[in-house]
Formats: structure tokens, C-alpha cells, sequence
């Protein structure tokens, strides 16, 4: 059992930093996807199944000088209100101040107060000490259950920690979920554990391959980022995505892979577009001999069956990013068929986490989401946990 499981939290009011950043209509502020609400709901419905009372407190977009309408945590009201089962949601028109003290200090067990937008308040950025004390002062208890915003030293994420005692600081179940399937992955991973990335960028992911040539025993490379790893041998891509600027990085995690007996596996062929866009004439070639005025867009039959042996034989499996440009139907496939692999090897036994937020737009889209080991919601947070770092909402309770 987990601490905040054992944990009883009757007549005590839990202060919830919760990931209430759902899109929002910019008309109605009708809510475009509350799947970030609803993950919470387990956290919550705890907590006042014991005779608690909870206070939640959320960021909601980027404000920029203070309050602006459309960032309000009060068009969210209604509709936790019939998540939690027509529960009244009482609401503090600001997250600290004498009207959000008043309310908190009056919730009684089974009831549940929500906080004005804390990015209102340029401290909660800022990991401001004193914005941090005043917002501890609403609860007993401090419950961290927004791994979205884990990575950021936040008042609200990790300064408001050293308010409370170790032994009233815990994870809610979103965050013990998403910590517990990271750790599976990176530090008790049964081999072999192939590691997918995918997206456009070389960039963006240099850490985190370099974090698991250190663990993995297989890293696929697809997507966009693909092709700067074919220049960098000499390849000829035509105008396909490429940093120019980080071939011989490229090179370099090429050689360090083979030092250390990890297998790089790059796509033997690609999806070509003469264009970027959806009606563009496509064709299929080497991915190491793309004709000039043509770009990768996809993976095509081959890679997909050299990349499908390879998940199939595994035993645990990272998928962060895309294969190719899925947003479009006509370069889906490469993308569709890896998820559809991953599915598969799960079934099979194999423990399987899928993080960043192209990989889980595409395993939710292609209705892969339930057939896979664990769905990251962190994005972000849970990049940045593979590159190595230690995350000061992690650290914060643990401490």
C-alpha cells in the first residue's frame, strides 16, 4: 500500500496542488478535454470518503499582469462539480487573502473548496517563499498530485513543502502512478527494453538518448529527427527535416550507442511527400536516398516491420514521439503500426509506458490508450524525468 493510501485523512483539510490547465473555448469557456480533472478524481474522492475536506488549487494557462476572465478557475466550478457527483464546489475568487481564508477555514468534512488561478500571482512562478507560506496556511496536509508541473520549482510544486512536516506531505495517485511507472522504466527495466523516441527535433532529445544508452539494450529513432542521423552518415534526404547545426551530435550518440553494445535502429525506408502538406503526391524510397524536392514524412512498410521484430522481442518499452507527421491521415501509418506493436508486446507481457504529448494524442486517437501499461500525463515533466533530472516536485515530497 502507498502512504497517501494508508494514510487517514479524517477532520483533516488536504491542500491539493492538482493539473487543472485544461483547454478552455475562448467564447463559452466551455472545456475542451477534462481528462486532467478526472485523473485526480481518485485523489480527491479518498480524501473525503475519510472524512477530510479538500482544498484544490490549479494554474490554468499563462496569464500575463494578474486576473484575466479567461483564465478563471471558476468556469471549471460546474463541471467538477458533477465530476465528483453533484458535490457542491464552493469557489475562492483568489488563492490566498482573507475571502479564500475564511472559506477554507470554515470547510467542513465532505466538502471541497477550489482556488482562483495561482498563476494570478507573478510568486507562484517566481517559487516565492512567502506566496508559498501563505498558501499552506489552507491546509493540514499538503497532497502534490500534478505531475504536469512536477519539473517546475513552483510555490505551489515544491517551496510549500517545507511548510509541512515529511509526514503530512504525500503524493495523490496521479502522481504515485506516474512516479511508480517512470521508476519501473528507469531503474528496474527487464530486458531487453527498447527505448522508442520519435518527434521532429534532435534537439529535444539528445538527453534523454544519452540518459538511456546508459539502460536500454534497443533505442528506435523515427519522426522528423530521423534524417539528421542519416545526413550525419552521409546520407542524402533531400529537403527532409534536419538540424544542420547537430550532426556531428548525431555521430556522436552513434558512436557512444556502439561502445556501450546498444542497438540504434533507424527506419530502412520513408513515406515521401513532394510537399508538407496533406494532398501532396507521396511515393516511398531509402530513407538514406530521398530524391532532391522530396522530404520524409512517415515510416514505410519496411521500417515498420524491422521496428515491429524489435518491440515484439521486448520486455520493457519507453514510446516517446510520433514516427511521422500523424496529424495528417495519409502519414499515420508508420505511427498507427508502432502503437498497434506496442499494444501487442504489452499483451504479451512486456511493461510498456507511453509519455509526451504527441505519443499519447496518437495512442488516444488510434484507441490504444487502455492497451498499453501506463499513460504518462506529464509531458514535460516526465521528459525531463528520462533525461536524468531530479524533478523539485518529486524531490519536494520525498525530502
Amino acid at each position: 500500500m502507498s502512504k497517501f493510501s494508508d494514510y487517514n485523512f479524517a477532520n483533516q483539510k488536504a491542500l491539493i496542488r492538482v493539473d487543472f490547465n485544461v483547454p478552455l473555448d475562448k467564447q463559452t469557456f466551455a472545456i475542451g478535454d477534462d481528462n486532467r480533472m478526472k485523473a485526480t478524481l481518485p485523489t480527491i474522492q479518498k480524501i473525503l470518503h475519510d472524512g477530510g475536506s479538500v482544498v484544490l488549487m490549479s494554474h490554468l494557462g499563462r496569464p500575463k499582469d494578474g486576473p484575466e476572465e479567461r483564465y478563471s478557475l471558476k468556469h471549471l466550478v460546474n463541471h467538477l462539480s458533477e465530476l465528483l457527483g453533484g458535490i457542491t464546489v464552493k469557489f475562492a475568487n483568489d488563492c490566498i487573502g482573507a475571502a479564500a481564508y475564511k472559506l477554507s477555514a470554515s470547510l467542513q468534512p465532505g466538502e471541497v473548496l477550489l482556488l482562483e488561478n495561482l498563476r494570478f500571482y507573478k510568486e507562484e512562478e517566481k517559487g516565492d517563499e512567502i506566496f508559498a507560506k501563505k498558501l499552506s496556511e489552507l491546509g493540514d496536509v499538503w497532497v502534490n498530485d500534478a505531475f504536469g508541473t512536477a519539473h517546475r520549482a513552483h510555490a505551489s510544486t515544491a517551496v510549500i513543502a517545507k511548510f509541512f512536516p515529511p509526514e503530512k506531505r504525500f503524493f495523490g495517485y496521479v502522481m504515485e502512478g506516474e512516479v511508480t511507472a517512470a521508476e519501473q522504466v528507469l531503474h528496474k527495466a527487464e530486458k531487453p527494453f527498447v527505448a522508442i523516441i520519435g518527434g521532429a527535433k534532435v534537439s529535444d532529445k539528445i538527453l534523454i538518448i544519452e540518459n538511456l544508452l546508459e539502460r536500454a539494450t534497443d533505442i528506435i529513432i523515427g519522426g522528423g529527427m530521423a534524417y539528421t542521423f542519416f545526413k550525419a552518415q552521409g546520407g542524402a534526404i533531400g529537403k527532409s527535416l534536419c538540424e544542420d547545426d547537430r550532426l556531428e551530435i548525431a555521430k556522436d550518440l552513434l558512436q557512444k550507442a556502439a561502445l556501450k553494445g546498444v542497438s540504434i535502429h533507424l527506419p530502412s525506408d520513408s513515406i515521401i511527400a513532394d510537399n508538407f502538406s496533406a494532398d501532396a503526391n507521396t511515393s516511398t524510397a531509402p530513407s538514406n536516398n530521398i530524391p532532391e524536392g522530396w522530404m520524409g514524412l512517415d515510416i514505410a512498410e519496411n521500417a515498420v516491420e524491422q521496428f515491429t521484430n524489435v518491440i515484439k522481442q521486448s520486455k520493457t518499452i519507453l514510446w516517446n514521439g510520433p514516427m511521422g507527421v500523424f496529424e495528417m491521415e495519409k502519414f499515420q501509418t508508420g505511427t498507427k503500426a508502432i502503437a498497434t506493436a506496442v499494444a501487442e508486446a504489452t499483451q504479451a507481457g512486456a511493461f510498456s509506458l507511453v509519455g509526451g504529448g504527441d505519443s499519447v494524442a496518437a495512442v488516444n486517437q488510434f484507441g490504444f490508450a487502455n492497451k498499453v501499461s501506463y499513460v504518462s500525463t506529464g509531458g514535460g515533466a516526465m521528459l525531463e524525468y528520462f533525461e536524468g533530472k531530479v524533478l523539485p516536485g518529486i524531490a519536494a515530497v520525498k525530502e
